[in-house]
């Protein structure tokens, strides 16, 4: 589905991001996405793609720039207070295990993390996260012998429909997917593209970092080059190439490929 006049949710100016190891991540990263938009991010392997994710859900320091929504800065803000400004954020990791699930923990417990802590009492109630649980089993195809089974055995395909789904169910309006279908059969990949479809339709923002750019011009509506940490030119994915993307992801940039 296509977009159009949709308002902007999210608008990023200047970011800056240094690595661990003092090195530039993102630098002077400029860019905007509106509610039901796509915005599909290319570029060779450690672009910046990590540290664009991390930063925007607040899991990095930011040297530089502001992250506006509804023109209020959400950069040094506390979940809780993001929260509190309307904005619903949730991220898909690309180390799955690693950040977005306990590994040792059942679909149920997984699910738990992302809504303990609106319990009213001392106990949580797990009854909710395992209904959650079950219903994406059924509704995603979940290969497992139970929503208790630690995720760890289960296939990277599930683990990633497990992550997504429990990520999608917290209603977001604002979704960063990274490297959603890495290592996923084709059968698996289409139900993934098929949840951020539905997600765009329920005008849901979604920043999707891919590697395929059959993919990307296919999902995205527009698409984001980033290039050595800077943006190598934004483009209307309906109106590009591949070749076009293959240059800008080198180093030329809009201008420049554009004039050729």
């Amino acid at each position: 589905p296509t977009t159009e006049n949709r308002p902007v949710l999210l608008k990023v100016v200047d970011l800056t991001v240094d690595r661990e190891d003092g090195s530039r991540g993102l630098d002077d990263v400029s860019f905007d996405i509106r509610s039901g938009e796509i915005l599909g991010v290319a570029g060779v392997a450690g672009s910046g793609q990590k540290e664009l994710c991390e930063a925007i859900a607040g899991l990095m320091k930011i040297q530089k720039g502001a992250i506006l929504y509804n023109k209020e800065n959400i950069i040094g803000k506390t979940p809780a207070e993001i929260i509190d400004l309307g904005i619903s954020m949730s991220f898909v990791p690309e180390d799955r295990l690693g950040m977005g699930l306990v590994a040792s923990m059942g679909m149920v417990d997984n699910m738990l993390l992302k809504s303990y802590r609106i319990a009213k009492g001392p106990f949580v109630n797990k009854k909710p996260a395992r209904d959650m649980a079950e219903m994406l089993v059924e509704r995603l195809d979940i290969q497992t012998t139970g929503v208790d089974m630690p995720v760890r055995m289960m296939s990277g395909g599930n683990v990633q429909k497990v992550l997504l789904g429990r990520e999608i169910q917290s209603g977001p309006n604002l979704l960063i997917a990274a490297y959603p279908v890495r290592g996923l059969d084709i059968n698996s990949s289409f139900t993934i593209y098929d949840l951020l479809n539905e997600q765009k339709q329920k005008n849901v923002a979604v920043i999707f970092i891919g590697e395929d750019l059959d993919v990307l011009l296919e999902l995205s509506d527009r698409i984001m080059v980033l290039c050595h940490g800077r943006v190598a030119g934004i483009v209307e994915a309906d109106k590009t190439t591949k070749e076009e993307l293959g240059l800008m992801m080198a180093g030329a940039s809009e201008t420049e490929v554009s004039g050729t």
